[in-house]
C-alpha cells in the first residue's frame, strides 16, 4: 500500500497512506526515540549521579489553581500535543528496557555527605553525621587533614570561622615524616578509596573517555591574536543539487461585485441593513452562550465610542485624541464583545488600535517589552472595560500600578453607559482603504523584544478578500473561534473577515477550555458550525475529554482550520483527532493545516477538499538533510526522520519564494530550505517605529546565485523555514525564530522538545512544559533544555529522564544539549495564554534566575572548537644569550635596589654585628625610649616596652632558659610571645615562633603547633599562663598528645634574677632564629634565619622606610612568621624607631581600631596585610560617615604598605583607596595578557589582566626572571620565576635529615648560561616579569619594574597551558551576587570549581552553567566538576590566603557536606 511518489526535481519524498483510504499517521518519532534508547541498553556507561543535601530539592508545591493535567503545554509550542500519541506506546517499550544509565551506587561508608543517605531513598539529616565519622576514626600521624568544617557556622550566616594555617597531612619540606597518607587515600590508578566523591569523578572520567562526536581535525589551533575561529564544515555534508526555485504564484485574487470599499463600509452596510443578524456570541465560565451582539448593536456601539473618543475626551480646541494617534487596547481573553465594540470604534475614529494583553502583576513576563512598544508607539491612552479596570493591580491609594517600563496611560472605561451618544448630523468618515495604517498587532521577537507589526487598511481588506475567498466564506454562515481573538488568525478570520461576509462568531475563551476542554466541539454540534478555528492544543485537549460526551456531530464542518499546523509536529495531531472523530461526522479532507506569521499574515492554507478525493501526501524528511538546510528523503536511519504534513497553497492573489535564511535575500535551490517570503497586498506594511529592521523584513528584493537582483517586487519575510513541494504546496519545517544554528548546523527547537517528550516524559515532566533556546557560549551557540518537574517526581527517575533526554536528542538529532535543567512545576515565567516565555526563560537562566531542582551539563559533549592544547616550546638556550645582557634578542630581565655599598650610613648602629648588642647599646644610650605599644580592641595600649625595659626582661627570660629548662646554647625554643625571641637571643637559644592554638577550633589549630613543636624539635615551649592551661586541657588532649610536649615555661611570672653574662655567637653566621609557615598548598616550611641575614634585612628596610628614632609607625600584621615577624620584633631593636602593635584579632571585635589609630597618633607610615584591608573595606564600606563623625582623619599616611605573598589584590586596594580617599595609595596599574610572553594590552582588554607593580625592590637586592625548567635566563617582560640575590636571604630550610640537594636547589642555585659571575641566587618559587619602564629611578636608569603574577606550586596546568587559580577564582566570583567565595584545584587533570554560596540554597544550581559559562569564555576551560557550599568553607590562613590543597583534601575524603555538586559531562 505504500507508494512513492517522485518529485519533478530532485528529492524524492515518501508518502503515507492506508488500505481503507483513511490517513494514519502512527507516530514515528515515538519509536525513533525508543530504538535510539534501545541501542544504548548494552553500554553501562556509569555517569555520576549529582550530589544534593535534602533541602535543596525541596520543591514549591504546584500551583493549586492551576487546570487539570490535561492542560496547555504551551499556547505556542503546543508542546502536550504530540505527547498523546507517543506516551502509550512508549511506556511499554522503554519499561524492560535497561537504561542508558546504569548509576553505580558505591556508598562509603565513612561518607559525610548527605548524598550517601539520599540517592538510597533515606531522608536523614546530615547533623551530627560528621561528628561520627570522627569519633571512630582516630587520627594517626596527622595524615588526615584536620578538619576544618567542623566550626563553620550555619548557612545563612556569612560569618567565617577564626582563620587557621593548617599544612594537610604532615607535609614538611625536605621531612619524609608522616607522608603515608598515600596509603590511607590512593589506590592504584590513583583514585582515592575511602570517598564517595573520588568514585565519581572516576565515572566521570570515565565517561569523558568515549570520543566526542566531531573528529580531532575539526579543531583549530587558537593564535591568541586573532578570534577563534569556527571548526570547518564537513566536507561530506550534502549539499543541495536542484535548480534556482522560480517565485510560485497563487491563484488570482477573484473580483467579487458587491465587495466592499473598505472594511468600516462593510460593517456600516450589514449594521444598518441587517441589523438584527448575530455578528458575535460570548460564553461564560461554564461554555453556556451568555450574550450575541447583533450587527445593528455593534455599528451603534462602535459609533457611540468613535464620537466619544473623538469629541468627548478633551475639549473642542485641544482633544486628547486626534485620528492617526494610537491608543491600547487592554481587554481579557473572556470578553471578545467588548474588544470587537472598541476596535471598530478605533477604525471608525481613524485612530490606530494596538491590543495588548491585560497586564497581571507589575512585573509580568516581557511586560517591560510591552512597555517598550507602548512608549514607542507614543501611546498614552488605554481602552478597557470596567470589570478589567477594577481587576488591575492597585497602589495602597487606589491608583493603578505604574507597570514596569511602560509609559504613563490614562484609562478610558469603554462600557456604553459611559458612553455619549453621537448627534444625528455626526458621520464617521469611511474613505476607500488606502496605505494609512488600521492597527498594529505585537510580535515577541527571539530575543523576547516587542515590535509591532503594522497593517494598512488596504491590506487589511485585502486580507479579508483573500481568506474569504480561499475559505469559500458565504453570508450568514456560523464559526467557531477558539483562538485568541486579539491577534493573528483568531482576529484575522472570528473579528474581520466575519464582519466583511456578516458571519457568525461563537468565541471560546481560553478559560473555558480549561474546565471544559470539550466546549468547542459541543458548539460546532448545537449551532451546526461550518468553520472551527483551532490550534493542536485544541485538537489534543477534545481527545482527552472525548469520553465525556459521545452524542456530538462534526459533520457540518467543512473546514477544521488547524492554524499552526505549520509546526511539523502537528501531523500525529491531526491524525489522531481525525481517527477519533471520524466515527462523529469529521470529514478527512475538512482538516486545513494554514500558515501565518505577524508579518506575512497568513502565507498558506489548505482548501477544503472535495468529499472522495485522494488527500495530499506527506513529506518524509532526514533529520540530518534538514540540519544541513537541504531536503533529503529519509533513508539511511528511520530514528531521525521528520514527517511533515503540507499547508496547501499559497494565498489567492499572493507570490512566495524561499530564500536563504541569512545573509543576503539568495533564492534557494528546489531541494534547500530556506525562509518563506511572501509577496502581496495582504501583508503587514512596517514594524512601528522602527525603520531598520523593517528594510530588511518588509522589503526584501530576493537576488539569484550571481547577486543580482530577481525583478522589482518587494516580498515580506515570514519568519517560517519551509519549501514548495510537487503541485506548489508549501511544506514548513519549522521557524526562524525556534532555529538553533550550533556548529553550522540547524536544528528546530520544537523538534528537540518533541524529542524530550517522547521519552517517557509524563512520569518527570510537569504538563509536557519543556523550553529549549539557545545560548552563545565560546563562539558558538549551545542547546540549553529546561522542563518542569512534577512535584512527585522522585530524585532517581528525574537523573534517569534526564539521562535518557541527552541520550535520545544526541542519537536522533546527532547534537549535544550543554544544559538541562529542571525547575519546580509552574515556576517558568507564562505567556498571556499559560505557554512557556522562552526569551524570559533564557534571560533568567543567563542571569542566574532560574532556581532549577536538577541539572546537567555536557560541555565536554558539546564544546568542540577549543583551541589544541599547547605544546611546550623550546627553551631559550646559551647560544641566544650575547654580550652585554641580552637574551634572544632582548635585555635579560633583571633588576636591583639600591647598592648598599653606596648608602653613606652614619648610624652607630652599624658597629654592631648582633642585635643583642644593639639592643644593650641601646638600653645604655636611651633607656626610656619607647619602642613598642600594644593596643587592645578599644585602642588602649596594655603593654608598653622602653629599650630598658625590653632588656631586662630579655635578661630575666634568658635566666629563666638556664634555670628551668636547663637549656645549653643551641637548643630551639618555641614562643607563643613574640617579646620573648630577645630572651632566648640573650640565651644563645634559637626562636621558633608559633602562632598559639585557637581556643575556639583546638581541633584544627592544635596539631600545626604540635607539628612545628615536633619538627623544630624544641627543648622548652615559653608561653602565658592562659596559653599553658589550654596545651594541657582535655580538649587538646582530644586533638593531640599532651602528655609528650616539652618543658613548658610560664612568662607571666618571672623571677628578677640577673644573667650572668649575654651570649655572642661566635660568628654572624650562626643560626639567629628559625621562621617556621605553612604555605598555601598545605606546605610546612621552617627556614633558617643567620645573624648576618637578619641584620641585613632590618638595615634593608631601615634604608627602605627611612626609619630612625623619632618615626612611629603602625603595623597591624600577624607576627609569628616572614616580614610580619621582623616588623613586629625585630626592626624596632635595630633602627630605634616606634612601633604601634595592633593584632589583626583585635579588628574582628573594633573594626574601627586600624583607622583610628593611624589617625590618633597621626601615623606616616603603616603595615597592614590583604585580610585587614578586605576587612576594613567590607565593614567599614557603609561606615565612613561614622569614622568622620569619630574625626578619623587619614590625611597624614604617607605610605599603607601591604604585606603578602602573592599577587597584588588591585580591585582590593583600589576600593579601600577609593573609601578612605584621603590615602596616597601610588600604583603603576597595566593591563596585560598573560602567556610564557606578557603583552600589554589596552585598558580593559578582552582576555587581559590588570596588575601592579609589587612595590620598591630593597636596597642590595638583585632579582632576575628565569625559565623555571631550562634554568636560564629570560628576556624584558617575559614570564618567568623570579630569582634573588640579596644579603638576607635564609640560609637554607631547617630540615630533620638535612636534605643537602633540596637547599642548594632553593638557596643556593647559578643560572644554567648567561651568568660569567656565577653568582649564587635563592628561588623565590613565584612567577613574574621584570619590565623597564620610562620613569626614572634615583641612580638616574630607567626603572625596572617588578610584576609578582603568582605562585609557581599554585599554578594549574591544563592543556599544555598554566593558569593562576587566582585569575579563574576573580572571574567566577564575578557571575553571580550570591558567590561569597571561591576556590578552583585540579583533580586528576579536571578542574573543580568550589563556591561559596551565599544566597538561599534554592539559588545553588544556578551557578552551575554560570561557573561553566565563564571559565569557558575567559579562560578556555572546561569544568569538571563543581560543587557549592555553605559561607567560610573554604579554608583561609592567617594572611587572608586560601588553603587551596587543604580544601582538595577535604572535598575528596567527603567531608565538605556540599549543597550541591554537579559533575559536567
Amino acid at each position: 500500500s505504500d507508494r512513492c511518489l517522485l518529485f519533478p526535481f530532485y528529492f524524492p519524498l515518501r508518502f503515507c497512506k492506508t488500505k481503507g483510504g483513511n490517513f494514519r499517521f502512527a507516530d514515528i518519532h515515538t519509536e525513533a526515540v525508543q530504538a535510539a534508547l534501545a541501542k544504548h541498553k548494552e553500554q553501562k556507561m556509569a555517569l555520576p549521579m549529582p550530589t544534593k543535601r535534602r533541602s535543596t530539592f525541596v520543591q514549591s508545591p504546584a500551583d493549586a489553581c492551576t487546570p487539570p493535567d490535561t492542560s496547555s503545554a504551551s499556547e505556542d509550542e503546543g508542546s502536550l500535543r504530540r505527547q498523546a500519541a507517543l506516551s502509550a506506546a512508549l511506556h511499554q517499550s522503554l519499561q524492560n528496557a535497561e537504561s542508558w544509565i546504569n548509576r553505580s551506587i558505591q556508598g562509603s561508608s565513612t561518607s559525610s555527605s548527605a548524598s550517601s543517605t539520599l540517592s538510597h531513598g533515606e531522608g536523614k539529616g546530615t547533623s551530627g553525621t560528621l561528628a561520627d565519622v570522627f569519633a571512630n576514626t582516630r587520627i594517626e600521624n596527622f595524615s588526615v587533614p584536620p578538619d576544618v568544617t567542623a566550626t563553620t557556622s550555619s548557612s545563612s550566616s556569612s560569618a567565617r570561622p577564626a582563620t587557621i594555617d593548617i599544612p594537610p597531612s604532615g607535609i614538611v619540606k625536605g621531612t619524609h615524616k608522616g607522608s603515608n597518607r598515600s596509603s590511607l587515600m590512593d589506590t592504584a590508578d590513583g583514585v582515592p578509596v575511602s570517598s564517595r566523591v573520588s568514585t565519581k569523578i572516576q565515572q566521570l572520567l570515565n565517561t569523558l573517555k568515549r570520543p566526542k562526536r566531531p573528529p580531532l581535525k575539526e579543531f583549530f589551533v587558537d593564535d591568541f591574536e586573532e578570534i577563534v575561529e569556527v571548526p570547518q564544515p564537513d566536507p561530506n555534508q550534502p549539499k543541495p543539487e536542484g535548480r534556482q526555485m522560480t517565485p510560485v504564484k497563487g491563484e488570482p485574487l477573484g473580483v467579487v461585485c458587491n465587495w466592499p470599499p473598505a472594511l468600516e463600509a462593510a460593517l456600516q452596510r450589514w449594521g444598518t441593513t441587517q441589523a438584527k443578524c448575530p455578528c458575535l456570541t460570548a460564553l461564560d465560565v461554564t461554555g453556556k452562550p451568555v450574550y450575541t451582539l447583533t450587527y445593528g448593536k455593534l455599528w451603534s456601539r462602535s459609533l457611540k465610542l468613535a464620537y466619544t473618543l473623538l469629541n468627548k475626551l478633551g475639549t473642542k480646541n485641544e482633544p486628547v485624541l486626534k485620528p492617526g494617534d494610537r491608543v491600547a487596547l487592554v481587554f481579557p481573553n473572556n470578553d471578545p464583545v467588548m474588544f470587537m465594540v472598541a476596535f471598530y470604534g478605533c477604525l471608525l475614529a481613524e485612530v490606530i488600535p494596538v491590543p495588548i494583553e491585560v497586564p497581571l502583576t507589575r512585573k509580568d513576563a516581557g511586560g517591560q517589552q510591552i512597555g517598550f512598544l507602548l512608549g514607542s508607539c507614543g501611546i498614552t491612552l488605554a481602552l478597557t472595560t470596567e470589570v478589567c479596570l477594577k481587576g488591575l493591580p492597585k497602589t495602597q491609594n487606589g491608583e493603578i500600578v505604574q507597570f514596569k517600563g511602560w509609559p504613563r496611560l490614562k484609562w478610558v472605561v469603554t462600557d456604553s453607559k459611559y458612553l455619549s451618544k453621537s448627534p444625528k448630523d455626526w458621520q464617521p468618515n469611511i474613505s476607500t482603504a488606502g496605505t494609512e495604517p488600521a492597527y498594529i498587532e505585537y510580535k515577541t521577537s527571539k530575543e523576547g523584544s516587542v515590535m509591532g507589526v503594522t497593517v494598512s487598511r488596504i491590506a487589511m481588506l485585502s486580507h479579508c478578500q483573500a481568506l474569504s475567498q480561499a475559505c469559500n466564506y458565504s453570508e450568514g454562515e456560523t464559526i467557531v473561534n477558539v483562538l485568541d481573538f486579539k491577534k493573528d488568525a483568531g482576529l484575522w478570520h472570528g473579528m474581520l473577515t466575519n464582519v466583511m461576509n456578516k458571519l457568525h462568531t461563537l468565541s471560546v475563551p481560553y478559560s473555558v477550555m480549561k474546565t471544559c476542554p470539550l466546549s468547542w466541539v459541543q458548539r460546532v454540534h448545537t449551532h451546526k458550525a461550518k468553520v472551527a478555528l483551532v490550534k493542536c492544543r485544541d485538537l489534543h485537549w477534545a481527545m482527552m475529554a472525548h469520553r465525556d460526551q459521545r452524542d456530538v456531530s462534526l459533520s457540518s464542518l467543512r473546514m477544521l482550520i488547524v492554524t499552526d499546523g505549520a509546526n511539523p509536529w502537528s501531523v500525529s495531531s491531526c491524525d489522531a483527532f481525525l481517527s477519533l472523530f471520524q466515527s462523529h461526522g469529521l470529514k478527512p479532507e475538512a482538516i486545513c493545516p494554514c500558515a501565518t506569521s505577524p508579518e506575512a499574515m497568513t502565507v498558506a492554507i489548505r482548501r477544503p477538499g472535495v468529499p472522495g478525493a485522494p488527500l495530499p501526501g506527506r513529506a518524509i524528511l532526514s533529520m540530518s538533510g534538514l540540519s544541513y538546510g537541504v531536503i533529503r528523503v529519509n533513508t539511511e536511519d528511520k530514528n531521525s526522520a521528520l514527517t511533515v504534513q503540507d499547508v496547501g497553497h499559497v494565498m489567492p492573489g499572493g507570490m512566495m519564494c524561499i530564500v536563504k535564511p541569512d545573509g543576503s535575500p539568495q533564492l534557494c535551490k528546489t531541494d534547500e530550505i530556506g525562509e518563506i517570503c511572501v509577496s502581496s497586498r495582504t501583508g503587514g506594511m512596517l514594524y512601528y517605529g522602527l525603520t531598520g529592521v523593517t528594510k530588511n523584513t518588509f522589503e526584501v528584493i530576493p537576488v539569484n546565485l550571481a547577486g543580482s537582483p530577481v525583478g522589482d517586487v518587494p516580498f515580506v519575510r515570514s519568519g517560517l523555514l519551509g519549501f514548495v513541494g510537487p503541485g506548489s504546496l508549501v511544506f514548513v519545517v519549522g521557524k526562524i525564530d525556534g532555529l538553533l544554528t550550533v556548529s553550522g548546523r540547524r536544528h528546530n527547537a520544537d523538534d528537540i522538545v518533541a524529542t524530550g517528550l517522547a521519552v517517557e516524559s509524563i512520569k518527570t515532566v510537569y504538563r509536557g512544559r519543556i523550553a529549549v533556546f539557545s545560548v552563545s557560549v565560546f563562539y558558538d551557540e549551545r542547546i540549553v533544555v529546561v522542563a518542569e518537574q512534577r512535584p512527585d517526581a522522585s530524585e532517581e527517575d528525574s537523573f534517569q529522564w534526564m539521562s535518557r533526554v541527552l541520550q535520545a536528542i544526541d542519537s536522533i538529532h546527532q547534537v549535544g544539549v550543554y544544559c538541562l535543567a529542571l525547575v519546580p512545576a509552574n515556576s517558568l515565567p507564562k505567556t498571556p495564554l499559560g505557554g512557556i516565555h522562552i526569551s524570559q526563560t533564557k534571560q533568567h537562566f543567563l542571569e542566574g534566575s532560574l532556581h532549577p531542582c536538577n541539572i546537567l551539563m555536557c560541555p565536554h559533549t558539546c564544546v568542540t572548537n577549543l583551541p589544541k592544547p599547547r605544546q611546550k616550546q623550546p627553551g631559550v638556550g646559551p647560544a641566544s644569550v650575547m654580550v652585554g645582557n641580552l637574551v634572544a634578542g632582548k635585555r635579560i630581565a633583571q633588576a636591583a635596589g639600591r647598592d648598599l655599598g653606596q648608602i653613606e650610613d652614619n648610624d652607630l648602629v652599624r658597629k654592631h654585628q648582633f642585635l643583642t648588642e644593639v639592643l644593650q647599646w641601646r638600653a645604655q644610650a636611651t633607656p626610656d625610649h619607647m619602642l613598642f605599644l600594644l593596643l587592645n580592641a578599644k585602642g588602649t595600649p596594655v603593654c608598653t616596652a622602653t629599650c630598658l625595659q625590653l632588656h631586662k626582661r630579655a635578661e630575666r627570660i634568658a635566666s629563666v632558659l638556664y634555670d628551668k629548662g636547663h637549656l645549653n646554647a643551641g637548643d630551639n625554643v618555641a614562643l607563643r610571645s613574640l617579646l620573648h625571641s630577645h630572651g632566648c637571643l640573650y640565651a644563645g637559644c634559637i626562636p621558633v615562633t608559633v602562632r598559639p592554638p585557637h581556643a575556639q577550633n583546638l581541633t584544627a589549630t592544635l596539631p600545626t603547633v604540635r607539628m612545628i613543636v615536633d619538627v623544630s624539635k624544641a627543648a622548652c615551649i615559653l608561653t602565658t599562663q592562659t596559653l599553658m592551661r589550654l596545651l594541657k586541657s582535655r580538649e587538646a588532649a582530644a586533638a593531640v598528645d599532651v602528655k609528650t610536649w616539652p618543658t613548658i615555661i610560664d612568662t607571666d611570672d618571672l623571677p628578677r634574677k640577673r644573667l650572668p653574662q649575654i651570649y655572642k655567637p661566635p660568628t654572624p653566621e650562626m643560626l639567629a632564629y628559625l621562621d617556621f609557615s605553612v604555605s598555601t598548598t598545605g606546605m610546612l616550611t621552617g627556614v633558617k634565619m643567620s645573624h648576618s641575614a637578619v641584620n641585613a634585612l632590618c638595615r634593608a628596610i631601615k634604608l627602605q622606610c627611612e626609619l630612625y628614632s623619632s618615626r612611629q609607625i603602625a603595623i597591624c600584621l600577624d607576627p609569628y612568621c616572614g616580614l610580619g615577624f621582623t616588623l613586629w620584633c625585630l626592626c624596632s631593636v635595630y633602627s630605634g624607631h616606634q612601633s604601634i602593635l595592633i593584632p589583626p584579632m583585635e579588628l574582628e571585635s573594633n573594626l574601627f581600631l586600624w583607622l583610628s589609630t593611624v589617625s590618633q597618633y597621626k601615623i606616616r607610615d603603616t603595615f597592614c596585610s590583604y585580610s585587614v584591608m578586605e576587612l576594613c573595606t567590607k565593614g567599614l564600606g557603609n561606615q565612613v560617615e561614622v569614622l568622620k563623625a569619630r574625626g578619623t582623619n587619614l590625611s597624614c599616611v604617607r605610605t599603607c604598605v601591604v604585606v603578602a605573598e602573592e599577587r597584588p589584590r588591585i580591585s582590593l586596594t583600589q576600593s579601600f583607596s577609593k573609601l578612605f580617599k584621603d590615602i596616597e595609595n601610588i600604583n603603576m596599574f597595566f593591563n596585560v595578557n598573560l602567556h610564557d610572553r606578557v603583552r600589554l594590552v589596552e585598558r580593559g582588554a578582552p582576555q587581559s589582566l590588570l596588575l601592579s607593580e609589587s612595590g620598591k625592590i630593597l636596597p642590595g637586592v638583585k632579582v632576575i626572571i628565569v625559565n623555571p625548567e631550562t634554568k636560564g635566563p629570560v628576556g624584558d617582560s617575559h614570564l618567568g620565576e623570579i630569582w634573588v640575590n640579596s644579603p638576607h636571604t635564609a640560609s637554607g630550610y631547617y630540615t630533620i635529615y638535612d636534605n643537602e640537594s633540596l637547599q642548594a636547589d632553593h638557596f643556593n642555585t647559578r643560572l644554567s648560561f648567561g651568568d660569567a659571575a656565577q653568582t649564587l641566587w635563592a628561588r623565590t618559587g613565584y612567577l613574574g616579569f621584570v619590565r623597564r619602564t620610562e620613569l626614572t629611578a634615583a641612580s638616574g636608569d630607567r626603572h625596572d619594574a617588578l610584576y609578582v603574577v603568582g605562585a609557581l606550586d599554585e599554578t594549574l596546568e591544563l592543556r599544555g597551558l598554566r593558569y593562576h587559580p587566582i585569575d579563574i577564582e576573580t572571574s567566577v566570583s564575578r557571575t553571580h551576587r550570591s558567590i561569597a567565595e571561591c576556590a578552583v584545584f585540579t583533580w586528576t587533570n579536571l578542574l573543580v570549581v568550589v563556591v561559596e554560596l551565599c544566597g538561599c540554597e534554592q539559588e545553588a544550581l544556578d551557578l552551575v552553567p554560570l561557573v561553566t559559562n565563564v571559565v569557558l569564555e575567559e579562560h578556555y576551560l572546561i569544568v569538571g566538576v563543581v560543587v557549592v557550599v555553605d559561607p567560610g568553607v573554604i579554608p583561609i590562613n592567617s594572611r587572608g590566603e586560601k588553603q587551596r590543597m587543604h580544601l582538595r583534601d577535604s572535598f575528596l575524603a567527603d567531608q565538605l557536606d556540599p549543597i550541591y555538586v554537579a559533575y559536567n559531562m
